[in-house]
């Protein structure tokens, strides 16, 4: 199959704004559905609530659009109805450890074999540009107009606290990186989680005084290196995977 074959395209253009981070994050993970070769019918994808969450509806194959924080265990039900299926969670961060992160923890946990996509802006983009758990310290949004005073949650830290666990780290601009990873997660066979760092130029990255979308995919080109292997914890700044199967 092409890539386009997993595309709704009469849903085009879809409803993120220009210079959005999660259509390239869409347009990867369908290069990687294509490269795995994985038929629509035996293929399932699952969002929650935000802009992240409009994917679901433009995926061309069965899709569920859940309520929000509830894209996890929607996805671990569809998987346990029907094990034949390969199961992806496609969301955001607040959806997934925020509003949802009490089911984050529990799927982790039970290692269910489910292929977790995060879209990591750092903010509630849909919703105006509220503070996020995922917001880093310092940054100022709608709900911390003087910065955030907290540091932001690790999810990292999270996954990997299991002791069998698997976890990828990549980013909007380093998108051979973000194919391969999301194609491995698909492929392995338990709990697997790509964190991507991406950005919301609209309702965050204005207000930090960045001009375009551009601007801030500039800040992923510097601010993150790839790092080769996968013997500990990735450190900040770093990409790559971090995996434990025993």
């Amino acid at each position: 199959m092409d890539y386009k074959d997993y595309i709704k395209w009469e849903r085009m253009p879809t409803t993120w704004c220009p210079g959005c981070a999660i259509g390239t994050i869409f347009k990867q993970t369908a290069f990687a559905l294509a490269d795995l070769g994985l038929p629509a019918e035996e293929l399932t994808v699952v969002s929650g609530i935000g802009c992240s969450g409009r994917a679901a509806g433009y995926f061309n194959v069965d899709s569920v659009h859940a309520t929000h924080g509830r894209a996890i265990p929607v996805a671990e039900g569809i998987k346990r109805a029907n094990p034949r299926l390969k199961v992806i969670v496609f969301s955001g961060d607040g959806d997934l450890v925020g509003i949802g992160g009490n089911h984050l923890l529990h799927a982790g946990r039970r290692d269910i074999d489910l292929a977790v996509i995060c879209v990591n802006n750092g903010i509630y983009g849909m919703t105006g540009g509220q503070m996020a758990p995922t917001t880093p310290a310092g940054e100022k949004t709608l709900t911390s107009p003087h910065g955030s005073a907290y540091a932001p949650l690790n999810i990292q830290g999270i996954i990997t606290s299991n002791r069998r666990h698997w976890f990828a780290r990549a980013s909007t601009f380093h998108v051979a990186h973000l194919q391969r990873v999301i194609r491995e997660a698909v492929e392995r066979p338990g709990f697997a989680f790509v964190e991507v760092m991406a950005f919301c130029i609209e309702n965050f990255g204005r207000r930090l005084g960045f001009k375009s979308g551009h601007e801030m995919l500039t800040t992923l080109k510097t601010g993150y290196k790839l790092r080769p292997g996968t013997e500990g914890l990735l450190g900040d700044g770093e990409l790559g995977v971090v995996k434990h199967d025993s």
